[in-house]
């Protein structure tokens, strides 16, 4: 017999042999909490139906399957809190106007919605590039996923000398301000310093204004130059901030930004022409060099020409694949080769073990040879 505590919650939730980790996937969990962090971004915080220990590396992200006007979207969003708080995780979300699922997440994420996530993945996190002196650069809502690094460390008393930098517009804008000023208050390896654009009326401000640059950052931060560098911001604001440090002699091989996002137009258009060019040659393929990709739990198959990539196949037979960023970043895509010899070129949006055990990304996966795939 199921019994609950005074809390609610399920009195077996914490037995560890009822325990899972959290493995690359999709899960469904279920919102606990809405933090109104600032005027126009909130913190969601979320908790599987079953328990899960919630690890990843301290800025990777997951995407979301939301249901939106009645279509299926998939979006990423970097989790922002840290690991060490296991049994949930939470992602911090601006809404931006006119943005479709930055505005339904604001206007209809509450507590006790259940939704999928995919997840977690991503190349940018600090446990791949270890340091013992690090420079956090963070503009806008970009904060996030340097937000999750900075919490781990400093709940886990690591011995890293943190310098922590976030841009933003005015000084309400600010994401997380009062929870920063505490770790920099308690530990002495944390430096922080914030910068606005421009002040708002009514507030007040003692800190830097304009726009990081190296005056600025010669005042932060005079050792920029031995320190790891995780960026992550606007796409101007990474711009500006990798030019001035290449500028200035930095390693860029300690260099490291976050780069997922929506499909850039340019990958749109270079696919509409790719589409149309395929179709105009299609007539010039010998039959012969057609491979055949066969998807073995839906008994259906079709013929491909060399070069198109399995999600292709797959929409030929109006089989759906969920896919969100088509460049081999999210990992949403991911499905299991069981025969034949492919090609993957991905973003970082797969893990070596997932490799391993034959598994890859159907965006950006071409057969070699006849090939049979399950998902």
């Amino acid at each position: 017999m199921t019994t609950s505590n005074a809390t609610g919650v399920n009195a077996d939730y914490f037995i560890p042999v009822n325990t899972q980790t959290w493995v690359n996937g999709r899960h469904n969990v279920r919102c606990v909490k809405v933090i109104q962090e600032s005027w126009d971004v909130r913190t969601f915080c979320f908790m599987a139906q079953q328990p899960i220990l919630f690890f990843f590396k301290p800025g990777q992200f997951v995407t979301l399957e939301l249901e939106i006007d009645g279509q299926q979207i998939m979006r990423s969003y970097t989790i922002s809190s840290s690991p060490s708080v296991p049994y949930s995780f939470s992602i911090t979300v601006k809404r931006v106007h006119g943005g479709m699922v930055s505005n339904w997440l604001h206007d209809n994420l509450d507590e006790g919605t259940e939704l999928a996530v995919h997840g977690p993945i991503g190349n940018f996190n600090c446990i791949d590039h270890p340091s013992e002196k690090v420079l956090l650069l963070s503009g806008g809502v970009g904060i996030t996923p340097v937000m999750s690094m900075a919490r781990w460390w400093f709940d886990t008393n690591a011995d890293v000398d943190v310098t922590f930098v976030h841009s933003a517009r005015t000084p309400r804008d600010l994401v997380f301000p009062r929870e920063l000023d505490h770790m920099a208050s308690r530990i002495g390896n944390f430096s922080l310093h914030m910068i606005v654009e421009r002040m708002h009326n009514g507030l007040s401000w003692n800190g830097y204004r304009g726009f990081l640059d190296f005056a600025k950052l010669q005042m932060i931060a005079p050792d920029f130059l031995e320190r790891e560098v995780f960026c992550c911001g606007p796409a101007p604001y990474m711009k500006a901030v990798k030019a001035l440090l290449e500028e200035k002699g930095f390693d860029m091989s300690r260099y490291h930004e976050e780069s997922f996002g929506a499909t850039p137009d340019s990958i749109v258009e270079d696919a509409i022409e790719l589409a149309e060019v395929a179709q105009a040659e299609a007539d010039s393929i010998k039959r012969e060099d057609l491979l055949t990709v066969e998807f073995a739990n839906y008994g259906k198959s079709v013929q491909i020409a060399p070069g198109e990539t399995i999600h292709n196949a797959a929409a030929k037979l109006d089989l759906h694949i969920p896919k969100a960023c088509g460049m081999g970043i999210c990992g949403t895509c991911k499905v299991l080769v069981k025969e034949g010899d492919t090609s993957m070129e991905h973003n970082g949006g797969i893990t070596d073990d997932d490799v391993e055990a034959g598994y890859v990304l159907s965006c950006c996966t071409v057969a070699k040879s006849n090939i049979s795939v399950e998902y």
